[in-house]
């Protein structure tokens, strides 16, 4: 079956510097584009940033942009978010999804999900 396993959250000071990781399995990981979200408590899950299956194409939610960088290596079936000058309103659960031919910003256009990480940045 389908898993993406999300790593790399943590505790981290404003201004401070994080990489998330997430390892897809069961599905031909070049085929799908891959997304990035977040979920603050109380607040509904947004949309962070977005990757095409090549990697050649990219987008990112105005609130990342110029600080968050998403990538792919498809040959180890990984997709990252390099996230830089962190402020303490990016404390989420932050989730990869995957999505078939696609690369969207909306929560419903993705086919699987992640369990998600914690990331926490104080002030």
């Amino acid at each position: 079956q389908v898993q993406l396993v999300e790593s790399g959250g943590g505790l981290v000071q404003a201004g401070g510097s994080l990489r998330l990781s997430c390892a897809a399995s069961g599905l031909i990981f070049s085929t799908y584009g891959m997304g990035w979200f977040r979920q603050a408590p109380g607040k509904e899950r947004e949309f962070v940033a977005a990757i095409s299956w090549s990697g050649a194409g990219t987008y990112y939610a105005d609130s990342v942009k110029g600080r968050f960088t998403i990538s792919r290596d498809n040959a180890k079936n990984t997709v990252y978010l390099q996230m830089n000058s962190l402020k303490p309103e990016d404390t989420a659960v932050y989730y990869c999804a995957a999505e078939k031919g696609r690369w969207s910003r909306g929560v419903d256009e993705y086919d699987y999900w992640g369990q998600g990480t914690q990331v926490t940045v104080s002030s």
